[in-house]
This record gives structure tokens, sequence and C-alpha cells, in this order.
């Protein structure tokens, strides 16, 4: 048995530690058996760690968090090489010229632009990376496995870069109140499915128009009701009872007053 490399704050201990983990007969059964698609649903979960541990203030957990995400780059690396198709030096080289490749206002000659300006920018240097790809449309490169807003929002972007978009706020304001009624009138689980979707897909929009992340405004709703109900069930704790002994009227009062205690 071999000793494992030295922790330190070289990448290449880390590259070094995959290696061996991932070396046939003497690493890791598991990580033996893993393949780019059984790897892919870990990259997504830590990913979504990371956000988590930044909306908790928490630092050291976005230590550790940014440390496992790393892990998957490493690890999709690695079986990448095995492959011979890129290695993590590839990788690096390839982030590292995009990088500079895209801010000219930082590394070439465009100066003293505002951030929408650089935004605009970095869309259009995009575009023109793209130019030599055959039959590409305008909403490919949007991965499906985006959380259903975020890909909605991507999705409304890339159709407004091409002038696809509502011409004000009003317009799309009627837009959701259209789709609201239109839910209101479904008569059966399948017209409110395609309904329920038709207005969640126009309040992403509205959100857009409202420079507000859908995705990061549902995340902090659901965080408010965890906080919210987490009081309630105190209060109620602190009479001796539970929710489930309690009553729709009573928790309302709490929840309430919750709201009351936070403003």
């Amino acid at each position: 048995m071999s000793a494992p490399p030295k922790p330190g704050h070289d990448i290449g201990g880390l590259l070094a530690l995959m290696a061996a983990l991932r070396t046939p007969k003497t690493g890791c059964p598991w990580d033996l058996e893993q393949s780019f698609e059984t790897i892919a649903p870990y990259t997504i979960e830590e990913a979504y760690e990371v956000a988590d541990a930044i909306q908790r203030g928490d630092f050291a957990g976005l230590k550790d968090e940014l440390g496992d995400l790393l892990l998957q780059v490493v690890f999709h690396a690695r079986m990448a090489e095995e492959a011979k198709k890129f290695d993590f030096g590839d990788v690096v080289q390839t982030i590292t010229e995009k990088l500079v490749r895209r801010h000219p206002h930082v590394f070439g000659d465009a100066r003293e632009l505002s951030p929408d300006e650089v935004k605009a920018l970095w869309s259009k240097i995009k575009t023109e990376e793209r130019r030599g790809e055959s039959e590409r449309r305008t909403l490919d490169g949007v991965p499906l496995a985006l959380p259903a807003l975020a890909r909605a929002l991507k999705l409304q972007d890339k159709a407004a870069n091409v002038g696809f978009d509502w011409e004000k706020k009003s317009d799309v304001e009627a837009k959701v109140a259209e789709e609201l009624g239109e839910l209101a009138a479904a008569d059966n689980q399948t017209a409110a499915h395609e309904e329920i979707g038709d207005l969640l897909f126009a309040l992403v929009n509205l959100a857009r128009w409202l420079d507000v992340d859908p995705e990061g405004a549902l995340r902090d709703a659901n965080a408010k009701f965890v906080r919210r109900f987490g009081t309630i069930e105190g209060a109620l704790k602190a009479h001796g009872k539970t929710p489930a002994q309690s009553n729709l009227a009573e928790m309302d009062t709490l929840w309430n007053e919750a709201k009351k205690t936070e403003r």
C-alpha cells in the first residue's frame, strides 16, 4: 500500500491523489467504476451545496464545499485524461484563454465600460466564438440539467438578445395576469399542469424585467417559510403542543406574529 500524497496548497497533490484512486487494482473500487454520467449528478449536487453555504453565510462550510466542487472538476478531468481526450492542464488553459479573450476591457483596448456594457460585450464575444459552429440555433447551449427557473431565465435572455422580447414591463405584467386567468379556467389536471408551467414561465420573465434572479428569490422564499414555520413549532412546543395537535387558525395567528417579529 502506497502512502497518500501529503496535503498542501499545491493542486498537484490533489491530482496525484485522484490518479491513485483511479489506478486499476490498487485504487478505490467505487472510484474506478464511475463514469462521466454517474459523477455528473454529484457535480450538480456539490454546486448546490456551495450555493447553500453562501446563502447561510457559512465561510467554513464554503471552504469545504468549494473543495468538494473542485474534486468534481479533478474527477472529470482524470477520466478524460484516461480516455485520452484532455487533462486538467487543458482545462486550466482553456478557461484562462477564455477569460482573457472575454475581458478586452481589462486585457485589451476596450476600457471604462459600465457593468451593463461589460455584460453586452461578453455576450457579443460568446456569439462570435460560436459563429463557426454549424446549424447552431439561438436557444442551443442552455443545459437541460439546470433548475427549471434558472433555465427559463437563460432561455428568455437568449431570445431577448436577438430581439424577441416584450416592449415594456406592463406587457409582462399583463401576460402574468392572463396566465393566472387561464389557470383559474383550467378544468382538469392536464390543463392545470400546462397553465401552471405557463404562469411560472411568465413570472420568470417578470423577474427578468425587474432584474431579480427568480431562482434566488424562490430560494429565499423557501428559507423564509422554513424559518417562520420553525417559529410556529417553537411557540406551540412552549405550550406542550405540536402542529398536528393545533389547528389552522392558531397556526395562522402564530405565522402572522412571526412576520411581525421579523419586520
